[in-house]
């Protein structure tokens, strides 16, 4: 008569201890069962590994610490040791390019950061930034794990001074793809790029302190949901319907970025675009709108991936490529407030161009400006700041930077918006452009002369051209071959910076 068969592996042989490693890794692979994936995704979301998978290239996924464990034993927190505690790290392929990723597990804990989560993902940031690769987060967690007390505050602290200490070594993209709060929360805008699911919040406080205090309803949504963060804060960048689609975009990004700061812009083949006459593009009335994505899409390959579109879109951002290299593009839009800056506009474009100067991305400009907003509430909002903030950031940039002003550079956006001796390399002027201090009713009557007279003298991109502050003035029809050839020449640009520790920008 034989002995019933054991589920429990043989620990005696080579074979069952194989066996042991394969029920662990198993295990692993869904940690609190399958019941849990199946009402995850009954609620139309994906759990955190479908996220991983769907971010990397199909079998590329290697895991880094799947059988870890938290080690607490208070609070009956011993009868529940899942392994990867709440977060899937690892590195893989997107589009063969190397990444690292870790993403939140809500299933478990509700994603909530203990010390070996978090011991996780500081080693996950540890071999990031030693391998020269980014890290892209998928954040969907509660903040730090009540039941580890301030041990738990004290390691997303470390976790807060690993994504510092990363920023601007490693791309650093972030993925909201649930609600995400406390000091989970706050590590988010660390990161150089943020995209939100529909779906998903990003909030420091608790929905119910704050109504317990305010007096007032509070949700995740109304604290922090996409439309607040899209439209009202701008940390949001992107905004997707699922979270499957944001991981996609992520997916795009990372196609636009490099390695790491010392790598350089990516250039992919070059696209076979429909030329376009834009000598015929700008309208004869000065003061007429149009939209600055179709001069964009004519000199670029027509590949633009705006930022932010929803926040400030007086000011355009996004990444492009050009002849097949990837650049970084800021533009005013005439279409929105006459493509007047204001406070956080300035902010917006400060902002992107750090991030591009950071990752050797050069940064191409279209400029038509009027100047700033004049109000009382620009002023209130802290516009000098914002100004001072974008002037700082285009200053400190030691990527190659072309400028083409299409009409008007005046006043304080002339100054601002990538002047050449603010910064820029090459300073191209349409025919049309009008680079001056001031407008012409402006200037008129502050110096008591014909408004006129003085349009026809001073309001045409010449009289800068004649002191150096345009390199050359171009027809329109020429501006993609002028860029082109700039960026080519700019591939050869070294900077050597002043020996300090940092500078101090207005925040």
């Amino acid at each position: 008569m034989t002995s019933p068969k054991s589920d429990k592996p043989d620990m005696s042989t080579t074979a069952g201890r194989l066996q042991d490693l394969r029920n662990r890794l198993e295990e692993a692979q869904a940690p609190v069962g399958l019941d849990a994936f199946e009402a995850t995704r009954a609620q139309g979301k994906a759990t955190a590994r479908d996220r991983v998978e769907k971010l990397l290239d199909e079998g590329s996924f290697v895991e880094t610490d799947a059988l870890a464990r938290h080690r607490v034993e208070a609070y009956k927190m011993d009868r529940t040791k899942p392994p990867t505690d709440g977060v899937i790290t690892g590195y893989g392929l997107i589009d063969g390019r190397r990444v690292c990723v870790f993403s939140q597990d809500a299933t478990i804990f509700d994603g909530a950061v203990g010390e070996v989560y978090a011991e996780k993902v500081l080693k996950l940031y540890d071999l990031a930034t030693k391998t020269g690769v980014p890290v892209v987060g998928i954040y969907d967690s509660v903040g730090p794990r009540v039941q580890e007390g301030v041990v738990a505050a004290a390691m997303q602290a470390k976790i807060l001074r690993a994504a510092t200490q990363a920023s601007g070594l490693i791309p650093q993209v972030a993925v909201v793809a649930g609600p995400t709060a406390g000091l989970s929360a706050a590590q988010i805008p660390l990161s150089d790029l943020v995209i939100m699911a529909a779906g998903a919040a990003v909030h420091l406080t608790d929905p119910a302190i704050v109504t317990k205090v305010s007096g007032s309803e509070a949700t995740a949504d109304s604290l922090g949901g996409p439309a607040i963060h899209a439209n009202e804060t701008g940390l949001a960048q992107l905004v997707a319907d699922t979270d499957i689609a944001a991981v996609e975009l992520a997916r795009e990004l990372i196609g636009y970025l490099p390695e790491n700061n010392r790598a350089a812009s990516p250039v992919t083949a070059p696209a076979e675009i429909e030329a376009q006459d834009l000598n015929a593009f700008m309208p004869d009335d000065e003061a007429a709108a149009y939209d600055v994505h179709d001069v964009i899409a004519a000199v670029t390959d027509g590949d633009l991936l705006e930022l932010g579109a929803a926040y400030a879109d007086n000011v355009v951002t996004g990444f492009a490529h050009v002849g097949g290299r990837a650049v970084g593009v800021v533009a005013n839009q005439p279409s929105v407030l006459a493509g007047c800056l204001t406070d956080a506009a300035a902010r917006k474009a400060a902002r992107f161009i750090r991030t591009c100067d950071a990752f050797n991305l050069p940064l191409l400009l279209f400029v038509d400006s009027p100047g700033f907003i004049p109000s009382a509430e620009e002023e209130h909002a802290g516009v000098v700041s914002g100004a001072a903030a974008l002037a700082y950031a285009f200053a400190e940039a030691q990527v190659g930077t072309v400028t083409v002003v299409t009409r008007k550079a005046l006043g304080a956006s002339y100054a601002v918006m990538g002047s050449k001796f603010l910064g820029a390399d090459l300073v191209f002027a349409w025919p049309t452009a009008q680079v001056a201090l001031a407008d012409a009713p402006t200037a008129a009557e502050a110096l008591g002369t014909d408004a006129a007279k003085y349009a026809e003298e001073n309001l045409n991109p010449y009289v800068a051209t004649e002191r150096g502050l345009v390199d050359s003035v171009i027809e329109p029809a020429q501006t993609r071959a002028q860029v082109l050839e700039a960026l080519r020449l700019l591939e050869r640009k070294v900077v050597y910076p002043a020996m300090k520790k940092h500078g101090n920008i207005p925040l």
